[in-house]
């Protein structure tokens, strides 16, 4: 199938380029014309589409070539942004960088499968002529880099000025305008990188404020006439059928937020109401049918869900009389007898005998494939599904439910705790790379419903 579906990428030289900063830019700036935007992020990351998600007031999506296939991505892109004017991906780290030597997986191979035209962010700071060798560098490592246009940050008015008719007769590539610096519109990182939008103090007046420098150095109509450029969008639809009605409660707290948007409306399709709970402040679970504990920091708040007994008995009960229930990474830790951090221990849910703790590097770091070993909630034995693992954390008892293989093929691990009704492990799965997982969760949410109903409870 084919739609028209206007597009752009906007993307780094490497990471620290600017680009989350200068994407956010635009996405208000391009809002505060009246103009519908869909936003996406290359790669696995949660936090840049948080960022997304708070300035176009719209849920941002992931794009991952690796973890969802082209086809799928395609057809992603075209449902969740059809009905919008325009569509603005934003890569990950720099164009090129992807699968250990190679592009695979890269912003560069998003942009060519989705066919995208590319505008560069370029970290100007320190640099004259050289931008150009940069930029031409960029424009012919790959013929088909699509590479139209070229945003640099931290430039002065007067340096871009004085230098952008130069470096377009050098490249060949129209400058689209320029950031300057702007010390006090940044985003803080920590160990996974930005922090979250919900953490960021005057977040609104930040984009505010990169909106109307944007408006005023960014050349936004003709990005907006590049984006018009993109041809038809070539698609396979990909319809899925409602299973049964269940109801999921999914923590939502600055705890437990990572999440794929998409994987969610894709168990919602299947029949799933979602009922947000708050592990750090609720003391009682929603009335459900199963549970989702996604990644994020809950090592932060430690002991404040230490502190809320009543909420870690309720979930330990739930999982105790088989409530189906799907925990990653942060979800996972939390799942676990204790936390300790510098010789003080956190009582957790203990739903999984272990400890979970913090370290000093990242473990397994990548993309994986997962291959079940045994028969569980998601999945029959041998059942694959494509992931990824980042996090600084790691526990006593990671599991051996599935087998974890890198990319790369250079190793592979035991991973995952799993039951019937119940996975819990570090790898962050995207339930579109195989929606058979997604399936069974909700026929398993669907069965403990039914085994509910008819033991008499009155609250099925």
């Amino acid at each position: 199938m084919l739609g028209n579906i206007p597009r752009i990428m906007i993307t780094g030289s490497n990471s620290g380029s600017g680009k989350t900063t200068i994407t956010c830019g635009i996405l208000k700036a391009l809002i505060n014309k009246k103009i519908s935007t869909a936003a996406f992020k290359s790669g696995p990351d949660y936090i840049d589409p948080m960022f997304h998600s708070k300035v176009v007031g719209a849920n941002s999506r992931n794009l991952d070539l690796f973890m969802l296939g082209k086809e799928t991505v395609k057809y992603l892109l075209f449902k969740n942004a059809c009905k919008t004017d325009i569509a603005v991906l934003e890569g990950a780290m720099g164009f090129y960088d992807g699968l250990g030597k190679t592009s695979k997986g890269s912003a560069y191979e998003l942009a060519t499968v989705t066919k995208t035209p590319v505008i560069l962010v370029v970290n100007g700071k320190g640099a004259s002529l050289s931008i150009a060798a940069l930029i031409k560098g960029f424009k012919e490592f790959r013929s088909d880099s699509n590479i139209q246009g070229v945003i640099l940050n931290n430039v002065k008015p007067m340096s871009y000025m004085f230098y952008k008719e130069v470096i377009e007769q050098e490249t060949g590539i129209k400058l689209l305008g320029y950031m300057p610096n702007m010390d006090d519109c940044g985003f803080e990182s920590r160990h996974l990188g930005l922090i979250t939008a919900e953490e960021v103090k005057d977040l609104q007046y930040i984009v505010d404020r990169l909106a109307a420098q944007a408006t005023e150095s960014i050349d936004l109509e003709t990005i907006l006439k590049l984006a018009q450029t993109a041809p038809a969008l070539e698609y396979e639809q990909q319809d899925i059928e409602p299973i049964a009605k269940i109801k999921i409660a999914i923590a939502r707290d600055k705890a437990f937020c990572f999440y794929y948007q998409d994987a969610l409306d894709l168990l919602a399709e299947l029949g799933a109401e979602f009922l947000p709970f708050s592990p750090l402040t609720d003391k009682k679970l929603p009335q459900c049918d199963g549970i989702i504990l996604g990644g994020g920091y809950p090592e932060i708040y430690a002991a404040e869900l230490a502190e809320n007994k009543p909420m870690l008995k309720e979930i330990k009960n739930a999982l105790a009389v088989q409530m189906p229930c799907f925990a990653e990474c942060g979800g996972f830790m939390y799942l676990l007898e204790t936390y300790k951090e510098n010789n003080q221990i956190y009582k957790w849910v203990g739903a999984i005998q272990g400890e979970t703790f913090m370290t000093k590097s990242l473990k397994h770091f990548g993309y994986i494939t997962l291959e079940a070993q045994k028969n569980n909630v998601l999945t029959k034995a041998g059942g694959k599904i494509n992931a990824h693992e980042f996090h600084y954390s790691d526990s006593s008892a990671n599991g051996d439910g599935f087998l974890a293989c890198k990319a790369s093929g250079r190793g592979q691990w035991p991973s995952s705790h799993v039951t019937d009704t119940m996975y819990a492990g570090y790898p962050h799965m995207h339930l579109w790379g195989n929606v058979d997982f997604a399936r069974s969760f909700v026929q398993a949410c669907a069965g403990y419903k039914k085994k509910l109903c008819e033991q008499g409870d009155k609250k099925c």
